[in-house]
């Protein structure tokens, strides 16, 4: 059987597909919990996280500091 990503719930006894799933009795399974975030409460934590992320200090390196002022053309968002 090939690995799928099924969206589903708990509801409160049993885990329930969200989707009709043909998947056959004794089936072996693995189970991730996702937490539950509104759409601001995601947004605001992945950009602390990326803010605070060793993932990018390299950006904090003046030998990246490639591009000046002159480089490319200025634009301005459409109002």
């Amino acid at each position: 059987m090939p690995t799928v990503t099924l969206h589903a719930h708990y509801d409160g006894r049993h885990i329930v597909l969200d989707e009709p799933f043909d998947l056959p009795a004794n089936a072996p399974l693995m189970v991730t919990v996702c937490p539950v975030f509104s759409d601001t409460d995601s947004e605001e934590a992945w950009l602390r996280a990326a803010s605070s992320s060793a993932a990018f200090a390299f950006l904090a390196d003046p030998a990246e500091d490639i591009y000046t002022v002159a480089d490319g053309e200025p634009f301005r968002d459409a109002v």
